[in-house]
């Protein structure tokens, strides 16, 4: 038995507080819970009242006992918390914690089901519409250069019709980054009975990227039938077409003097005075998996491309159809690199190199390329190298290529310095010398075999000038067997 007596403050009483340790000891057993902690919290406070009664009741400051039992309450409540308290955390997790480990997941958009819905959901943004007028595409360029750029969304089976010449173009000329999305049957075209001018004109600072689009019946004295871009200016297509346009200087589809990549795309039955029957570029030019198809120069060369002092990169697609005075592929000065395209069915009809021509200290790679069934009336049907350039074919088929009328090269001609490496030279045609091979340079073979060619005269397979040098390697594979009337003239380690 515990006897505490202490004054009532309120009344001048003592207070007779008796405890008994056998409330602790009898009844049954209680689990430890809110119910005992209650209890031993009011029996707490219970004493402090007694301790401040006793200790106010004898004059001794009462602060140093208050601040013991406030912390003997604060640890109270602490441990409480933790033995007690996990409804209140489960709660607390519920309303607070739960919701922001769920935000965490839905936010990063990789955890949680939310997340992933809301990240696949999310939409492309979308252009500005125009209407099937010209008049409202003209509005909408010409206000998107004013704030500095737009994508402009194109109305579906619609035929923009230009019909008035803005400063050599029918549209404004690009000055910002412009997009324009097209769809099925979307046309740009210069109406028949109009004042002959382009469609686009790229000036400095202007990007214009194209997609889904046909631009057709443009048509200028000067270069860039269909396109002109400007030194500093860029063009990007992608899945369009550029057909059908006319100029009287170079580039009858697209003039580069700045950049341009055409990708996925067609540039076909264009025509030009001099140069780039489809694409003229003394910039830079990139062409990945389309088709450089059926376009003319009428007095020049690069029925297809024309790269002069400047780099063209070529990937996949085809080079075909396309007729010039001088090759479908000219490389003037500069760097060309030709990978994964078939060149067929080109025809020079008044110089060499049916299918690609490399001059004037120029440089031209091609890897995995198939020259077939290109027509030059002379010295090459199929590659022109001329003296001072530069040529490397690797991994590649030329195939039934024809000089028809002038000396020889069937399949090539060779004054500069070129290297051919796991190449098949097969089938080729030549009216005088050289079936396969007329070299009057320095030529190195790797593992290439020159088969089954034809010269009317001499050499069927390679005919060696003499002042030119054949490098057969025949250690690597290199074999030249069945042509005719013969191997080889003037050719070290071939049989003849």
């Amino acid at each position: 038995m515990v006897r505490v007596v202490g004054p009532c403050r309120s009344r001048g009483k003592d207070i007779d507080f008796t405890m008994s340790n056998q409330d602790q000891t009898q009844g049954p057993v209680r689990p430890v819970g809110r119910r005992a902690k209650s209890r031993w919290r009011w029996w707490a406070v219970g004493l402090a009242g007694v301790t401040g009664l006793a200790l106010g009741a004898v004059g001794v400051a009462a602060s140093p006992a208050a601040d013991a039992l406030g912390r003997t309450l604060t640890a109270a409540d602490d441990h409480g918390g933790d033995r007690g308290g996990d409804r209140g955390k489960r709660d607390a997790g519920k309303h607070d914690g739960g919701k922001r480990k769920h935000d965490d997941k839905g936010k990063d958009g990789k955890k949680g089901k939310d997340g992933e819905k809301s990240k696949g959901s999310e939409k492309k943004p979308t252009g500005i519409p125009v209407p099937c007028d010209a008049d409202a595409l003209i509005a909408q360029i010409t206000l998107a250069n004013a704030r500095g750029g737009a994508v402009l969304d194109l109305a579906k089976d619609c035929t923009y019709l230009l019909t008035a010449d803005i400063d050599g173009a029918g549209l404004p000329a690009i000055t910002a980054p412009i997009t324009l999305n097209g769809g099925k049957k979307t046309t740009i075209e210069r109406a028949a009975a109009v004042d002959e001018f382009r469609i686009f004109t790229v000036d400095v600072g202007g990007d214009l990227t194209l997609n889904k689009l046909t631009v057709t019946g443009g048509q200028t004295d000067g270069d860039g039938g269909g396109i002109l871009v400007n030194a500093g200016g860029a063009l990007t297509t992608t899945h369009s077409t550029i057909t059908r346009n006319i100029s009287g200087g170079s580039g009858g589809g697209i003039a580069n003097n700045g950049t341009t990549r055409v990708k996925y795309s067609t540039v076909d039955r264009n025509t030009a005075a001099t140069e780039g029957g489809g694409i003229y570029s003394t910039g830079l030019l990139e062409v990945v998996k389309s088709h450089i198809d059926n376009n003319t120069v009428t007095n020049g060369g690069g029925g297809g491309i024309s790269s002069a002092t400047s780099t063209v990169t070529v990937k996949g697609g085809t080079i075909s159809g396309n007729f010039a005075n001088i090759s479908a592929l000219r490389v003037v000065g500069g760097i060309g690199t030709v990978t994964g395209t078939t060149f067929t069915n080109n025809t020079a009809r008044s110089s060499g190199g049916g299918a690609a021509r490399v001059e004037s200290d120029g440089q031209l790679t091609m890897r995995k390329v198939n020259l077939t069934d290109n027509t030059a009336s002379a010295l090459g049907g199929a590659l022109f190298v001329e003296s001072e350039s530069f040529a490397v074919v690797e991994d590649s088929i030329i195939k039934n290529n024809t000089n028809t009328l002038v000396a020889g090269g069937g399949g090539i001609y060779n004054a500069g310095q070129t290297v051919i490496r796991h190449t098949k030279i097969i089938g080729n045609q030549a009216p005088d010398i050289g079936g396969g091979i007329y070299n009057e340079g320095t030529i190195s073979l790797f593992a290439t075999k020159v088969v089954e060619n034809i010269a009317l005269t001499d050499g069927g397979g390679i005919f060696n000038a003499v002042a030119g040098t054949v490098n057969l390697n025949t250690a690597t594979g290199t074999i030249v067997i069945k042509n005719r009337p013969n191997n080889c003239v003037n050719v070290p380690g071939c049989a003849g």
